[in-house]
């Protein structure tokens, strides 16, 4: 950052929510644009979160005993081709590498949308007997959908980053009993370190992952009123073990064939999360995922400059011990420009120090999210840094949960669900028989679909709101991106 290169965002984010979040994405350099429409550069600052939610996801699956392993990029016709749903599913989306140098391929090579097929055709060598499973593995990669709707940076592009779940068990009902911990799993770290609160639930059979018997999700609601799908964890049953022959010998000594599970969380909670949080100023970062927690601010003049800096560098030095920190003491930047550039860079805490602070062995702390102030005693700066850092992270999550909570509504007739999404968006709870007919009717006059179907449901329900026969379910609908 320099003097003249950062600005400040011009759109408002209550009046041109889209303007702005393109400036808060930009502007903050998290991501940049690159010269392949639909694929997004993450930026060093963008990467360092991307990094901090997979390796705060990763303990929790080591925990779990779940491996890590990679497989190829490239994916060959004839694999993808075996299980027809799943084909069928992505074929828009499937990018083929068709040559090489100057010679054409024999086969053309999908360019990863999702490994299932590649993994399977794989370790179906791996399995034996029953003492070969559960199998679980997870892959951190990139994948590629060649979807032709609007990109919008970390939301939706041709390219983005993910982990990959894919594991196999002998039963059902093991297979079954890892939705939950996954999906638990998921939780805590939208909630815990994202302080993104989401509702979670199944997909209907249109909306499900190609392939799969089942799938669930967190869906969050963005400011604009939009629903935008989080992690997911598909039930897969035994179809891909059917299409690529994945069996084994049980303890009778009969041969059966494996249960499976996929799940994912991709980059998207990164826009999600800027998107929830930012203000005017641009992001603002909860604490846990933040490339830098707090950045100190030397206030100097040529008279205090050497005796202000020799302070503030004992503070940094002591507090990067617990925390990340950074010492601004750029001396071609003012202070004034220096809090506005770390506001736009979403920094949780800014501490300000200057003559006058160490005349009384002080300094100033500066809450991004409230841009609260209060003086501390130097002394006792670690702790107090701590302890406003952890409110920050409370009070963003406790924001969000508010803002969902407002954002959630019930509807019990067709003109009021319709009423309501058109009026002022969030997500509205109705009764649905379950139909296709009514689900796509829904979808097709008021833009709104069913994101998913709450777990937890009422012993008796109304009727559908479509059609007036008896509803089967509440589902959660919206308008989605």
């Amino acid at each position: 950052m320099s003097e003249t290169k950062q600005e400040g965002i011009t759109a408002k984010k209550a009046q041109d929510f889209d303007e702005w979040y393109t400036q808060a994405i930009l502007k903050s350099e998290f991501a940049d644009y690159s010269p392949v429409s639909g694929c997004l550069v993450y930026r060093p600052s963008g990467y360092a979160i991307w990094e901090k939610i997979r390796d705060a996801t990763d303990l929790e699956f080591k925990k779990a005993g779940i491996q890590n392993a990679y497989f190829p990029l490239f994916i060959p016709e004839r694999l993808l081709k075996k299980e027809q749903e799943h084909v069928e599913g992505f074929a828009p989306e499937v990018a083929w590498v068709t040559e090489a140098g100057n010679s054409k391929l024999d086969e053309r090579l999908a360019i990863r949308p999702t490994s299932e097929t590649i993994i399977y055709e794989v370790v179906r060598k791996w399995i034996r007997s029953w003492r070969d499973l559960p199998l679980r593995l997870n892959l951190w990669n990139n994948v590629v959908r060649w979807e032709f709707k609007h990109p919008t940076p970390f939301l939706r592009g041709r390219e983005f980053l993910w982990n990959e779940g894919h594991t196999m068990f002998s039963t059902r009902e093991e297979a079954d009993a890892e939705r939950d911990q996954i999906l638990g799993i998921y939780r805590k770290i939208t909630e815990e370190f994202l302080a993104l609160p989401g509702l979670t639930g199944k997909k209907t059979d249109s909306e499900k992952f190609a392939g799969a018997l089942a799938s669930y999700s967190i869906e969050h609601i963005m400011p604009n009123g939009k629903a935008i799908q989080g992690p997911d964890f598909h039930s897969d049953g035994q179809n891909f073990a059917k299409a690529f022959d994945l069996g084994f010998v049980d303890q009778k000594g009969e041969r059966q064939l494996v249960w499976q599970n996929t799940w994912a969380i991709t980059t998207r909670e990164i826009g999600v999360m800027i998107a929830t949080h930012g203000d005017d100023k641009g992001p603002i970062l909860p604490p846990k995922v933040a490339p830098v927690q707090a950045v100190i601010v030397p206030i100097v003049n040529d008279q205090t400059r050497s005796a202000v800096l020799e302070v503030a560098t004992k503070m940094r030095d002591d507090l990067e011990t617990s925390f990340s920190v950074k010492l601004d003491d750029r001396d071609y930047v003012t202070p004034g420009r220096k809090f506005n550039e770390w506001e736009l860079r979403g920094v949780p805490l800014r501490i300000e120090v200057g003559p006058r602070d160490i005349g009384q062995n002080q300094a100033v702390l500066v809450r991004r999210d409230t841009s609260a102030k209060r003086p501390v005693k130097i002394a006792e700066l670690k702790a107090e840094v701590g302890r406003e850092l952890d409110e920050i992270q409370r009070n963003l999550l406790s924001r969000a949960q508010e803002w969902l909570r407002a954002n959630v509504r019930t509807a019990k007739s067709y003109e009021e669900l319709k009423s309501l999404i058109s009026s002022v968006g969030g997500v509205v709870q109705a009764p649905w028989c379950g139909s296709p007919a009514c689900e796509e009717k829904i979808k097709q006059e008021s833009g709104a679909k069913v994101i998913n179907i709450p777990f937890e449901q009422g012993d008796e329900l109304p009727a559908c709101v479509a059609c007036g026969q008896t509803g089967k379910v509440t589902a959660n609908f919206a308008k989605s991106y």
